[in-house]
């Protein structure tokens, strides 16, 4: 009797580690995380995901580079509408013209002044809109050099935008290497057709 009892007590508690055994191993099982999500909602790239990060705007444009709509842009081109019944004055900002490095369109800092002046025209005369067109010299393709040429243009525009010129006054056009102010094939040409030209509109 007392050996049964034994071996049921044997076969009890062995019993019981065997479950807490068991309970042990099933705990330890790796368990398998749920897989990252993609695309636009977790990585917050387009802004459409819980604490996304925010996308600045591109100049001269209204939207993200999402596509994205976006409200207040201070580079967004304004409507040609606005120039109607207003008149061109090609020279009185002819002196500021802005000449730029060989198929570049950073405004170099020797030019700068001139832009800061026109700033300061723009500033002084609140009625007045401006237009600035945008050129290149004869090298390149047609289709490259009217590219560069709106480049060129909206780097101008930019930068009176950041002196504080409202955008809404300021429109943009490119000629590329249609319109050059000098005629000639070397780079004494050249460097007088790499330009920025502001043409100030008035009201009649």
């Amino acid at each position: 009797m007392k050996k049964y009892l034994s071996l049921l007590l044997t076969l009890s508690l062995a019993a019981t580690l065997a479950v807490s055994s068991g309970c042990t191993k099933k705990s330890n099982k790796p368990v398998t995380g749920l897989p990252a999500k993609t695309g636009t909602g977790a990585s917050g790239a387009t802004g459409t995901g819980t604490g996304a990060e925010q996308v600045p705007a591109l100049p001269g444009s209204n939207q993200s580079p999402s596509g994205t709509p976006l409200s207040g842009n201070p580079f967004e081109q304004p409507s040609r509408a606005g120039l109607e019944g207003m008149t061109p004055d090609r020279e009185a900002l002819k002196n500021y013209t802005v000449y730029f490095e060989f198929d570049r369109s950073a405004v170099r800092q020797s030019e700068q002044p001139k832009v800061q002046a026109v700033a300061g025209v723009l500033k002084a005369q609140p009625d007045t809109k401006l237009q600035i067109e945008g050129h290149c010299d004869e090298r390149g393709t047609e289709e490259y050099n009217r590219s560069l040429g709106e480049r060129r243009a909206l780097a101008l525009r930019e930068f009176l935008i950041n002196l504080g010129i409202d955008g809404n006054r300021i429109y943009t056009v490119s000629f590329g290497e249609d319109k050059p102010a000098v005629q000639g094939h070397n780079e004494e040409a050249w460097s007088k057709n790499r330009r920025g030209e502001f043409i100030l509109y008035r009201k009649p």
